[in-house]
């Protein structure tokens, strides 16, 4: 019997302290993950403000792929019969 309230006893306990650090530091964690998010929203934005054109330029990201025509030749289409 004392076995059982010892173990119950001890996850009162650590349940407790638990939810103690986890109010404690969840404040600190939050802040933390708005200022990185606010620092990289920002040095997206002074990405795209050094990266204007001037007006009539014309730059080109990425060539398009050309594409083979294809090869894939199988053959007719047979339509079958079943056979009883």
């Amino acid at each position: 019997m004392s076995y059982i309230f010892n173990f119950l006893l001890w996850s009162y306990l650590i349940y407790f302290i638990l939810r103690f650090l986890i109010r404690l530091l969840s404040p600190l964690l939050f802040r933390h993950l708005s200022n990185k998010m606010k620092d990289n929203m920002n040095k997206t934005r002074n990405n795209r403000s050094e990266n204007k054109k001037s007006e009539g330029e014309v730059t080109i990201d990425k060539m398009p792929k050309k594409t083979k025509p294809s090869k894939n030749n199988i053959g007719d289409y047979v339509d079958y019969e079943e056979v009883e």
